[in-house]
């Protein structure tokens, strides 16, 4: 699958949060640990029998990606994110047992639009005998540069000044003044996961 093709969602906002329990809600707080998410229309994967078709009664079998969750810490310079995932997969013939091999991805992002890296692996799926539905789990890894995805002292104390009702830019964004949106932009990255989708797959999820 070619990522460049795809649409990228910004990572602008995932990379900023007012904190719920921060007792200064005009204060914004960010974190340089990349957003974790599923890349559009890649969360889902169907296979056919025959494989050539693309008609309902030919579905053979559909797996999900879900509950996925990460871990991040820093290491040497590096910021080192762990994700974890579960797949779920139905299957329309549930006679013998059976192990389906689905390609999956994982890939760093940066700004939005710019891929750092990717990495192209499987996950197994294996139905026991007389059982439709089937569950593993799977891993992915991102690892970014920690100087890349810290703002300069400038630009973070602009982000983290403490703003008091009444002051002359309490309600002004900081993310509205376009020298600090480039660079949360540039220093923003996420880890995307999802099956590695071939053009007709992909264009199958799109339409369905």
């Amino acid at each position: 699958m070619r990522m460049q093709r795809l649409l990228i969602p910004a990572a602008l906002l995932g990379a900023l949060a007012i904190g719920g329990c921060n007792p200064n809600p005009l204060q914004v707080a960010r974190s340089a640990c990349p957003a974790v998410g599923i890349l559009g229309y890649t969360g889902d994967t169907t296979l056919f029998s025959p494989e050539d078709s693309r008609d309902a009664s030919a579905i053979d079998v559909t797996a999900t990606i879900t509950n996925l969750r990460a871990q991040c810490y820093s290491e040497n310079g590096r910021i080192i994110s762990q994700a974890s995932y579960d797949v779920l997969a139905t299957r329309t013939n549930a006679d013998e047992e059976r192990t389906v091999t689905l390609p999956v991805f994982s890939a760093v992002m940066r700004a939005g639009d710019q891929i750092v890296s990717k990495e192209v692996g499987s996950v197994a799926v294996t139905f026991p005998a007389g059982a439709q539905r089937a569950q593993t789990s799977a891993t992915a890894r991102g690892d970014i540069s920690e100087a890349a995805a810290t703002l300069p002292e400038a630009i973070n104390q602009e982000i983290d000044k403490r703003r008091e009702p009444g002051d002359p830019d309490a309600a002004v964004d900081p993310l509205s003044r376009p020298e600090v949106r480039d660079a949360v932009r540039d220093a923003s990255f996420e880890l995307l996961v999802g099956f590695n989708l071939d053009e007709r797959a992909l264009a199958y999820n799109v339409a369905k």
